[in-house]
């Protein structure tokens, strides 16, 4: 059977719709990167805008377009809390809540998840999920309990639910093996890892066992909140293969806004957080999310947000313009912005990210360092064009005889280029 797999949104629907990928070959089916060949279509959804719900219908109609003859199974958060909307969609055969994507693929081939063959995927097979990606997302955790006031999430996931750590242990060693250089863990609220199972320990018993049980090169950590982190948390990184870089939302730079969200953080214990970080992990970039234009955000309050996102020197920034979701107890606040104003705040942020980002990234111009290799988006006379990302996530270029995919190299930082956001390097190889 030949089988094609969109997602839209975070890291964890990618997580999902790669596990999906690596089911069905498992099994011996095909994954098709053109849904005109594909038998059967699975599109996992995204729900935590109103555009990505918008985008989410769009690309339903894109694939029944593309191949009217191919079944549909829809999937995500959107399919979780508008179902009736999807399936009068065309080409939809069905619609798969969030409780049951973990069977969508045995419902599909009719073969129980226990009984597949979970033998590694030879290297020399495309890779599961996307092809070329030297990076594995891996699904932790789903479910989140906080009650932060504009997200849609809490409701289309439900309550924090854990794997155990043995199965993700042995799923790195697995995408090890079929050789992925990098993992990196997700879950809706990874933080809170092991609570439901009665650890508050978790997610560091989980990095401590991957590091010493695999040999995985690099392990990453998605989105943390920053509530979820004591100054101890930080003695991980005394293993260099835990990569240099934490995503920690903040949504809003200003207390008033935070209180509004009902974010269990402030600036000064934001603050504290990010300087014993950066104190414990040299040359740690550290990114965040920001919502602009939240319910009630007067000009103060933004100009005291921006002020204090300056202050932080984000490395790279996730930029919103504050959606209504129905649902949501900030769908009932007062003060709502206009479209406008949200989108002059957004630009000003976008162009305050580019210098921070630029910032951090020309600190490291003289230095050496490494590079996992990603992908060749060209070439010149005088080789590939060669992009990948450091450790601390940095995307970098550089131009080789060699394809250096799946690699990673040590690397001389020459420049950065502003406009490309890229680091330029030279690659340092025997």
């Amino acid at each position: 059977m030949k089988v094609h797999l969109r997602m839209l949104g975070c890291r964890l629907n990618q997580a999902e719709i790669d596990t999906m990928a690596r089911q069905l070959q498992s099994q011996g089916h095909e994954i098709v990167t053109d849904p005109a060949d594909a038998e059967q279509i699975i599109v996992n959804t995204c729900a935590v805008t109103n555009e990505a719900t918008r985008s989410s219908r769009k690309l339903i109609r894109e694939l029944n377009r593309a191949n009217q003859a191919a079944e549909i199974s829809v999937t995500g958060c959107y399919a979780q809390i508008a179902p009736d909307d999807i399936a009068v969609l065309p080409g939809v055969a069905q619609v798969v809540d969030n409780t049951g994507k973990d069977q969508i693929v045995s419902q599909m081939t009719g073969v129980a998840v226990e009984d597949f063959d979970h033998e590694p995927i030879s290297r020399d097979e495309q890779r599961p999920g996307a092809a070329g990606r030297t990076r594995a997302f891996i699904k932790v955790q789903d479910g989140c309990e906080n009650a932060c006031t504009f997200c849609i999430t809490t409701v289309a996931r439900g309550d924090g639910r854990s794997r155990s750590l043995a199965e993700v242990v042995s799923e790195v060693q697995e995408l090890h093996a079929s050789g992925f250089q990098e993992v990196v863990l997700t879950g809706v609220h990874l933080g809170s890892y092991g609570h439901d199972l009665g650890d508050a320990d978790g997610l560091v018993k989980l990095v401590r066992a991957i590091l010493r049980e695999t040999d995985v090169p690099r392990v990453r950590l998605s989105s943390l909140e920053p509530w979820d982190l004591s100054p101890d948390f930080f003695d991980l990184w005394d293993n260099p293969r835990l990569c240099r870089h934490l995503h920690l939302p903040l949504q809003s730079g200003c207390d008033a806004t935070l209180r509004r969200m009902r974010r269990n953080t402030d600036q000064a214990s934001f603050r504290a957080l990010v300087q014993a970080a950066r104190a414990k992990i040299p040359g740690l970039s550290i990114t965040s999310d920001v919502i602009v234009g939240f319910p009630g955000e007067t000009d103060v309050d933004w100009h005291i947000s921006k002020a204090f996102i300056e202050e932080m020197a984000f490395a790279g920034l996730h930029i919103f313009r504050y959606s209504r979701r129905e649902g949501t107890p900030a769908a009932r606040l007062r003060g709502h912005l206009t479209n406008a104003v949200k989108k002059a705040r957004s630009a000003e942020l976008h162009a305050l990210e580019a210098r921070l980002g630029a910032d951090f990234a020309e600190q490291f111009i003289g230095d050496s360092g490494s590079v996992l290799w990603e992908q060749v988006t060209g070439s010149t006379e005088d080789g590939f064009i060669n992009v990948g990302y450091t450790d601390n996530y940095i995307r970098a270029r550089c131009v080789h005889p060699r394809v250096l995919s799946d690699h990673i190299t040590e690397v001389e930082i020459l420049a950065y280029d502003a406009d490309m956001q890229q680091l330029i390097v030279r690659p340092i190889i025997d």
